[in-house]
This record gives structure tokens, C-alpha cells and sequence, in this order.
């Protein structure tokens, strides 16, 4: 009889237990289920960097188009991001939005031109490779009346104000430059500054936070 009510209480707790569990989760949670937020969720997004970008790479916007943003599905939330930072891929003209090692995002651009160093005689990018930091300054629009070109929805990463992301070339009157915007996610084209469509720059501008960490790279 005492054996009887001990397989009857086993078989209680195991029922109870898991129902408390779940009740004790927070809201945005599920048994089992990722966190879910506004825009796109961490799970979205593969541990392997091989099948991230294969999976990244079927949002991809085709054909390219400067004035739209460069994958078709909303901008990450980054207040959800825990590692923030960007890298930049010169010569595939591509910037990517990062958790960790993880792309969450990835932008068309073009960089800097190349040419060959003097004195390595190395075909170079005229946009610095390396480690920067996304710094205060930024802004709607600016123009350089010495390299007759200008741009809008900029962020400065080096030299304050030298170095920036910002959208494709404008001209004079403020309008942008066909040829060169076409230029986008397929060559480099600017004097070191990093372009990016758009709708693309002014996300960056309004949304990425003073202090990311940017990785540029040939």
C-alpha cells in the first residue's frame, strides 16, 4: 500500500513541476522559445559563419538599389544587441552589422578607390584598414566644395569628421550622383569614406551608438 501512494506521489510532482516552471518564465518567454522583440530575433541568426551568410545572404536586395535598403526585411532592434560592432569588407563592398560574430544585418557600400602604395607597391584602398570607433560627430548632409561632392545622413569612425559613413555622393545642387551611386555594393568609388544607400545611411546615422566598435578590412 505505502509503495502504491509513492508511484501516485512521483507521478504528481512530475505533472506539477514543469507547469511551475513555465508559470515562473518572464512574459517574453516561452517553454523552449526565443526571446521576441520588435524586429528580428537573435535566434534568427546561424553560430556557423558559413551558413550565416548563406543565411543573411537570401535577404539580400536585387538587383541593387541606392535608394532602398539593402536587405528586404526590417533594420535589427539594437537595444538587443549585446555585442555590437561592424565590419567592413572593402573589396566585396559590403558593411556588416554584427552581434558578436554574428550578421544581422548586411549593407551594400563602396569605399575607398584603390591604388599602389609607393613604397610596397601594394594595391591599397584609400580607406583606412583596421580598428576604429564610431565618434560623436554626425549629421543630415555636408559638402566638400574642394572634391566638388557632398553626401547626406553621416557618421564620423576616424579623424572626427574626416572619415565617415554617409549615403551615396551628392553634387553642387544637392542632388545625388547617378553614376557614382550605381557604383554601390559593386566597386569602390569614394576618397575614404564608406558609402551606403540611402535609407541605409540614415539608419546608421539616427540609430548606431557612439563607441561601436567598426573592423575595416581589405
Amino acid at each position: 500500500m505505502i509503495y502504491i501512494w509513492f508511484c501516485i506521489l512521483v507521478l504528481y510532482l512530475g505533472a506539477i513541476r514543469p507547469l511551475a516552471y513555465e508559470n515562473k518564465l518572464p512574459r517574453s518567454y516561452t517553454v523552449d522559445s526565443p526571446r521576441v522583440t520588435n524586429t528580428t530575433t537573435s535566434s534568427d541568426y546561424s553560430s556557423s559563419k558559413g551558413q550565416n551568410k548563406e543565411y543573411t545572404a537570401q535577404y539580400m536586395r536585387k538587383p541593387i538599389d541606392w535608394q532602398k535598403p539593402s536587405e528586404n526585411r526590417p533594420y535589427p532592434n539594437l537595444h538587443t544587441v549585446k555585442n555590437l560592432n561592424i565590419r567592413v569588407n572593402i573589396s566585396q563592398n559590403r558593411v556588416y552589422i554584427c552581434d558578436g560574430s554574428k550578421t544581422i544585418y548586411t549593407m551594400y557600400c563602396s569605399a575607398g578607390n584603390y591604388g599602389t602604395n609607393p613604397q610596397t607597391h601594394k594595391r591599397v584602398s584609400a580607406t583606412p584598414t583596421g580598428t576604429f570607433y564610431i565618434q560623436p560627430e554626425r549629421g543630415a548632409s555636408f559638402y566638400n566644395a574642394s572634391l566638388h561632392e557632398g553626401a547626406n545622413y553621416y557618421v564620423s569612425w576616424l579623424n572626427h569628421g574626416e572619415y565617415l559613413f554617409h549615403t551615396v555622393p551628392t553634387v553642387a545642387n544637392g542632388q545625388y550622383n547617378v553614376k557614382e551611386a550605381n557604383k554601390l555594393g559593386k566597386s569602390t568609388g569614394s576618397h575614404g569614406c564608406i558609402r551606403l544607400s540611402v535609407p541605409d545611411a540614415r539608419w546608421m546615422m539616427q540609430n548606431m551608438p557612439t563607441g561601436t566598435k567598426v573592423v575595416i578590412q581589405n
